[in-house]
């Protein structure tokens, strides 16, 4: 019995030292793994990349006289120059030409007289990841571009797009501070590399940040405050210029309950907010049937079909799109406080592996819809910006590829 109960305790004693050492295991491999992870506290934020703000200038106001409110009045309607300077390998990386000046002047000629401009910047365009810095050679040509946009007297919005998800991904708690040391990081050369422009040069932080709740938004607000920061700390014409937040997801309802206060700004009335529609998008961008739902053919009051009634749009008609609007009406443009449709758009499918059976009445259907939906915006008082990738346009031979596209856009806007 003695021998037996010494035993036993011997084997406790084994196992506690196992279970010590691979608790003591684990631990260290944690550590490891935190150690290695983009995150840092609030005091090394300054200290995870160097500043780039080395040469701020004094506040300058030449050029720069209106509010974000006289801005938007000038801005009739906009185009995106999409899949193009954000894309993965480069400019010309997803099949798109490069910009050219006179492609800008198309557009402008089209009825066009803004221009969002997507781009990458972390996405393969750093010099040297570990500086976040960016390559001067791509800075150079973002600003050619810009410099074909107000040479012609368009309003340009260049933003940090997706740019990889570095941003979007993590609006959490763990990468708040590193994401806000790299946000801090590309607006210094943003804005520094761009800062001579005049108003009609626009900065816009993100593109479609998700926040689904109070401590989200909390925390992309803090990146915004960051953008809004690292522009205006570069002086010259930053110090004034017009600058765009983006609600949570671009979304309207997530914007119209998350979004109740705006980051602080040195100067008054030059900040805008920017909202996305692509409502509803079994009609306008899916592109297969998904488990919540199937693809729409026909959208709009009098334009569903009797051939295919089970690809009739079944919400997201009419009454919706100006429900949402009237959030955005109400909480921010009756309170001086602009708002950007950054993208809009539906888009034909007779090109696609989904062709409608009733051709004729859903092409009616998406000219309705971009139609619509501009008029609409503008009656709010939104700023819509079409989301193009080259099929309404031919930008190699500056041709219109859908004039009923076209047509429907630039009535809308009438």
């Amino acid at each position: 019995m003695d021998h037996f109960g010494n035993i036993k305790i011997k084997g406790q004693q084994y196992i506690l030292v196992l279970l010590m050492l691979t608790l003591l295991t684990a631990f260290c491999k944690k550590k490891e793994e935190a150690q290695s992870l983009p995150s840092v506290s609030l005091s090394e934020v300054n200290a995870l990349y160097p500043s780039y703000n080395t040469s701020p200038k004094a506040p300058d106001q030449t050029g720069m006289g209106s509010t974000a409110v006289q801005l938007a009045a000038k801005m009739h309607l906009g185009w995106n120059i999409g899949n193009t300077l954000e894309a993965e390998g480069g400019e010309t990386g997803w099949g798109n030409p490069q910009i050219t000046e006179s492609y800008v002047k198309f557009l402008k000629q089209t009825g066009f007289n803004a221009a969002r401009l997507p781009c990458a910047w972390n996405w393969h365009h750093l010099s040297d990841p570990s500086k976040a810095k960016i390559d001067p050679a791509w800075l150079s040509r973002v600003k050619e571009v810009v410099q074909y946009c107000v040479n012609n007297d368009m309003y340009v919005l260049l933003n940090i797009h997706w740019d990889g998800g570095w941003l979007e991904k993590n609006i959490n708690a763990l990468k708040k501070d590193s994401v806000n040391a790299k946000q801090k990081a590309l607006w210094e050369q943003i804005a520094t590399t761009m800062r001579d422009f005049d108003e009609h040069l626009i900065f816009a932080g993100a593109n479609e940040p998700p926040a689904e709740n109070a401590e989200q938004m909390a925390i992309l607000n803090s990146y915004h405050q960051t953008f809004i920061n690292a522009v205006r700390s570069t002086g010259g014409k930053n110090s004034y210029r017009v600058l765009v937040v983006q609600g949570p997801g671009t979304d309207f309802e997530k914007t119209n309950n998350l979004m109740n206060t705006l980051p602080s700004d040195q100067v008054a009335n030059r900040m805008m907010v920017e909202v996305h529609n692509y409502t509803p998008s079994q009609f306008t961008i899916l592109e297969q049937d998904a488990s919540w739902g199937k693809m729409f053919y026909y959208w709009g009051t009098g334009r569903h079909s009797t051939i295919q009634p089970d690809r009739n749009a079944t919400w997201g008609e009419e009454s919706e799109h100006t429900r949402l609007f009237g959030f955005m009406k109400s909480k921010f443009i009756d309170k001086g406080i602009p708002v950007i449709l950054g993208e809009y758009g539906a888009y034909k499918r007779g090109n696609s592996k989904n062709v409608p059976l009733d051709l004729e009445t859903h092409n009616a259907s998406v000219d309705y819809w971009n139609n619509y939906v501009t008029r609409q915006a503008i009656q709010f008082g939104l700023k819509p910006f079409f989301w193009d990738t080259g099929g309404a346009l031919d930008r190699r031979n500056n041709k219109v590829l859908d004039q009923p596209t076209i047509d429907a856009l630039i009535s809308g806007s009438k």
